[in-house]
């Protein structure tokens, strides 16, 4: 299977990196289980509809990369923290 998520920032919490697209949240990616488990959750479609799927750590990081090297981070502190907490 294959998703595809366009977004123009990626905004970091503790453990939570959020993607969004003019403002609004059109998927995030968290830790499930304390950091044992990471999942995105991807905004479909409907009312309270999303599509959970469990991903790599290293593929997180590829995202967090990415997203640093287009200029595409909110908050560049707050994406570090995620990265010690979580990577």
């Amino acid at each position: 299977m294959v998703f595809e998520v366009n977004f123009d920032t990626l905004a970091a919490t503790d453990v939570t990196l959020h993607f969004l697209r003019d403002g609004e949240k059109v998927g995030s990616i968290y830790n499930d289980h304390g950091t044992q488990k990471t999942m995105a959750r991807l905004t479909v479609p409907g009312d309270n509809d999303f599509i959970g799927v469990e991903v790599p750590k290293s593929f997180v990081a590829a995202v967090l990369d990415t997203a640093a090297e287009t200029d595409r981070l909110a908050d560049t502190t707050d994406a570090d923290g995620y990265r010690l907490r979580v990577l």
